[in-house]
């Protein structure tokens, strides 16, 4: 309603300049001594065009801020989300779903639990995984998704969600225990959304190894659009007192490893070190497929610093990110809307496509659609996309029914927001 009545006032705008504007240009050689006077006479016109077009340039800045690089209408695919994942005619009626809402991103799970989520000779080869998942007539889920995503015109971004973390029970974790780092008192395992978790370390060559093969093997066997990691892509910054990184720390810095794990030397050291392999990985990246895109949705910025290790803000400045989504998940207007405002989001807007993650709920933690309604609203007015964890979710765990959830999501995209492919 807004854009078309934006675009009858410029139409007027514009036919209200020719048609004043005419009688000057007629007149400028053969009545030039009338042209003063000609000119005072517009001059109220031309000062309501003047407010007029200070009105709207304002109020389109926002949006069109994103416009020029793709508004992001994602959902994330998770493992909670795998009974649709495995089953072909699920997966379909899911793409067909987005497509008629009007999204234009999935980025269904491909490393989740120490595991990945298609056949991968990187992981058998590293004797982390002794079996395949598969779909339920046997075909590879990964492929099977993004060959119907792409079919409806959404982008598909294979999504690395534990990053450098892993269950204690994996087969990662028991068959490669020198890969893991640890806190100052020896404890191995951290407290997370997942449940109890230890956690690769980020510094260790072979660690680093891994993560690039399998990777690179998403890349180069896939037809994905990008390859996203998040807030795990990290370490909390109690961990690094590990044998392999305090002679590694030891050695560059002739000093051990402080006491305090937030000492901000120690810190940056430690964050610089991610951001190093980062460095790594996006240009190994680009060397195999120069156009995929790479995508990060991390915490918001001071948290993932100070306490994840994760200067996705460098990231950032140093070219390395081709898609932003922060992780907002605040159930408070307020709460929300403050961390939305950040100026390193306005600053990563200004280069890149930006979103930021809504949550759409949880098996023990229901969110209502006018609260995803008010924070959509929210993103849209500062030209931010959006991006829903997670799929199933959008549709369940709420005490509303299916249609009012539906029609809710229905109205958030009025109209369509191709993401281009680029091959």
């Amino acid at each position: 309603m807004a854009s078309k009545l934006h675009c009858k006032i410029w139409q007027w705008c514009v036919a209200l300049i020719h048609t004043s504007l005419k009688p000057v240009k007629l007149m400028f050689f053969s009545q030039v001594w009338r042209r003063n006077l000609q000119l005072r006479r517009l001059f109220p016109i031309l000062a309501m065009i003047s407010f007029v077009t200070v009105l709207l340039v304002s109020n389109f800045t926002p949006v069109l801020a994103q416009l020029p690089r793709q508004e992001i209408r994602g959902v994330w695919l998770t493992n909670n989300d795998f009974n649709i994942l495995k089953d072909r005619r699920q997966v379909q009626e899911a793409m067909n779903q987005l497509q008629e809402m009007n999204f234009n991103t999935v980025y269904p799970v491909v490393w989740n639990s120490g595991y990945v989520m298609y056949p991968s000779a990187v992981a058998q080869r590293a004797g982390i995984q002794p079996f395949v998942f598969r779909g339920s007539d046997g075909h590879d889920i990964l492929a099977d998704v993004v060959n119907q995503a792409h079919r409806r015109g959404l982008l598909a971004n294979a999504w690395f969600e534990f990053g450098f973390m892993a269950p204690p029970t994996s087969e990662l974790a028991v068959n490669h225990p020198e890969w893991l780092t640890q806190k100052r008192n020896s404890g191995k395992t951290s407290m997370s959304a997942a449940g109890e978790v230890v956690w690769l370390n980020p510094f260790h060559p072979q660690v680093q190894k891994l993560i690039s093969d399998l990777v690179l093997e998403i890349v180069s066997n896939y037809d994905v659009d990008g390859i996203q990691f998040d807030d795990h892509m990290s370490l909390p910054h109690e961990f690094g007192y590990d044998r392999y990184t305090i002679a590694l720390y030891t050695q560059e810095t002739k000093k051990s490893p402080p006491a305090n794990p937030q000492d901000p030397s120690w810190l940056r050291w430690r964050a610089d070190k991610i951001t190093a392999f980062m460095t790594q990985l996006n240009q190994a990246v680009k060397a195999r497929k120069p156009n995929v895109i790479f995508s990060v949705s991390p915490n918001y910025y001071d948290f993932a610093y100070k306490f994840q290790l994760q200067d996705w803000l460098a990231w950032l400045r140093k070219g390395l990110i081709d898609e932003l989504i922060v992780q907002v998940y605040r159930p408070d207007l307020q709460s929300f809307v403050a961390n939305i405002s950040r100026p390193e989001i306005q600053e990563a807007q200004k280069t890149i496509p930006t979103a930021i993650g809504v949550m759409t709920g949880l098996r023990n933690n229901p969110v209502s659609i006018q609260q995803i309604k008010s924070q959509v609203r929210a993103t849209q007015q500062r030209g931010l996309g959006v991006a829903f964890f997670y799929y199933s979710s959008m549709w369940n765990y709420s005490s509303e029914s299916l249609d009012e959830r539906q029609a809710g999501f229905q109205a958030l995209f009025p109209y369509p927001a191709l993401r281009a492919r680029v091959d």
